[in-house]
């Protein structure tokens, strides 16, 4: 019988920082220059709406979904025009991603990035959606697994850490989140790691995992607005990311 993944605790004891001096140089300079950038832009949030909606579009892409940018402006103008049932649903993904970011920038002044706002963040991503049923804004209390559709444990590509540990390691992790590492890029990439070594959640862990790297970013500073969107970049190199993350669970690289 397969047993599930035991992960390191953070902050990892191994990492060597010298090893990747030069693309961290280049990558704080990168983001220092795209911050400065859109800090100089007039009326920043109507520019950056659009960007916001098409983060949420290719983000839930990833996981499958089918709407796409143009469908959710569309919807927005006169949702009677929407009778695919499958389509709505896509596109409320969409609309509840949006929704579920934007909720969490609002919670900032309220609460630090702890556990709780994590929480409320998955219940409005996962509100009257495909995986409603599935526990949303609750930490699994079951064994789930990873792989291809129907397939049981034992076929599972990864079996994430048990829920009898889960929360010793999610009250790691938030600690982790609310500490300083040597470099907050670096961080913000162990974060969302971690988190879908974890999957804390049935459902919907890639779309917040994803969510947190700019809302870590913008937490610690980096960024003046947490519009640090990655998802087109995970999907153009899907191969790749998949391939670095299984190194760690199976090399602890």
């Amino acid at each position: 019988m397969r047993n599930p993944y035991v992960p390191q605790q953070l902050p990892l004891e191994n990492l060597d920082y010298n090893n990747f001096v030069s693309l961290l140089s280049e990558a704080n300079r990168n983001v220092a220059r795209y911050d400065g950038l859109l800090g100089s832009i007039q009326n920043k949030y109507v520019f950056l709406s659009p960007l916001i909606t098409q983060e949420a579009v290719l983000s839930s892409v990833i996981e499958g979904t089918q709407a796409t940018f143009q469908e959710v402006l569309e919807f927005e103008a006169d949702e009677s025009k929407f009778k695919d049932m499958d389509k709505r649903n896509d596109i409320l993904e969409i609309k509840n991603y949006r929704a579920a970011m934007n909720h969490a920038v609002k919670r900032f002044g309220e609460i630090p990035l702890f556990l709780r706002l994590i929480k409320e963040v998955h219940e409005i991503l996962m509100s009257s959606v495909r995986g409603m049923n599935k526990s949303p804004g609750e930490f699994r209390k079951v064994q789930n697994w990873i792989g291809k559709p129907g397939c049981t444990m034992e076929d599972a590509t990864f079996i994430p850490p048990s829920p009898e540990k889960l929360p010793d390691y999610l009250s790691n992790l938030e600690k982790y989140m609310n500490d300083d590492d040597k470099d907050y890029i670096v961080q913000a990439a162990i974060i969302h790691a971690q988190f879908e070594i974890l999957h804390p959640f049935l459902d919907g862990n890639g779309r917040i995992g994803r969510m947190l790297i700019p809302l870590f970013l913008f937490t610690k500073g980096v960024m003046s607005d947490p519009v640090f969107y990655i998802s087109s970049y995970m999907e153009e190199k899907r191969e790749e990311y998949y391939y670095n993350l299984n190194r760690i669970t199976g090399y602890g690289d």
